[in-house]
């Protein structure tokens, strides 16, 4: 009887685990996306709220940690439920992460709204329905315990690191173009980088899925961010 008392605590506190990841994967992605559309509408007002609303995550975050190291401390769990609980406490400190990105892209449109847009930064809203995309779908693993979809996320992160690439070349050439929208650009530049970033740590998250359902490490990953080699554009022609 206390046996089974004790294996239904513990499986509601795991279902209670999941529900502060689930909490927490839907507002990163909202976060994210609520930034971007920010920018597009050049609304300082609703990019504050963005950065108020940060807290909520980092309140969960908190709220999961204290579950996960409790449930290890008390219920001392083995194999598959170890693997869940680690899996759970490392994925809510990358959900945390990218909630501070999206808030990184929201504290930068006060000053974009003061500045003309920019023609390459038409790539940032695509590049940012991209990376809600994996957020999401990374979450979806998470609560199926699917390991081929952690695998198909993952493999998307590419698509993430084209998009930052191929903004870095095009605003490059843009601020030697135009001296003047060089401010407005590097905010863009960095915003992009937010965006990249939210990739990777979707990508993550879809690893650490893989690992817990599986045992298995999904392997490394080619990173195809290529900036570092970028050489400025000769304009002398």
């Amino acid at each position: 009887m206390d046996r089974a008392h004790t294996v239904k605590s513990f499986d509601d506190e795991i279902h209670q685990l999941r529900s502060l990841i689930g909490q927490m994967g839907g507002l990163a992605e909202a976060q994210t996306t609520d930034a971007v559309n920010a920018l597009l509408r050049r609304d300082a007002d609703a990019a504050l709220k963005v950065v108020a609303k940060d807290v909520e995550i980092d309140a969960l975050e908190s709220e999961a940690e204290q579950l996960a190291i409790s449930m290890i401390a008390l219920r001392a769990p083995l194999a598959d439920d170890l693997r869940e609980i680690v899996a759970a406490l490392k994925i809510s400190a990358m959900l945390e992460r990218i909630g501070d990105y999206a808030k990184n892209i929201a504290k930068r449109v006060p000053v974009l709204t003061q500045a003309a847009p920019i023609g390459p930064g038409v790539i940032i809203p695509e590049m940012a329905r991209a990376a809600a995309s994996m957020i999401r779908d990374a979450l979806d693993c998470y609560v199926d315990r699917d390991p081929d979809l952690a695998r198909a996320v993952a493999a998307r992160d590419q698509q993430v690191d084209d998009f930052y690439n191929s903004l870095f070349r095009s605003l490059l050439t843009y601020m030697m173009e135009n001296p003047h929208h060089i401010t407005p650009a590097t905010h863009l530049l960095f915003i992009a980088k937010n965006l990249e970033r939210i990739g990777d740590h979707a990508t993550n998250l879809a690893e650490m899925v893989y690992f817990s359902v599986t045992g298995q490490q999904l392997g490394d990953r080619p990173k195809t961010d290529n900036t570092a080699t970028i050489a400025a554009p000769d304009l002398t022609d």
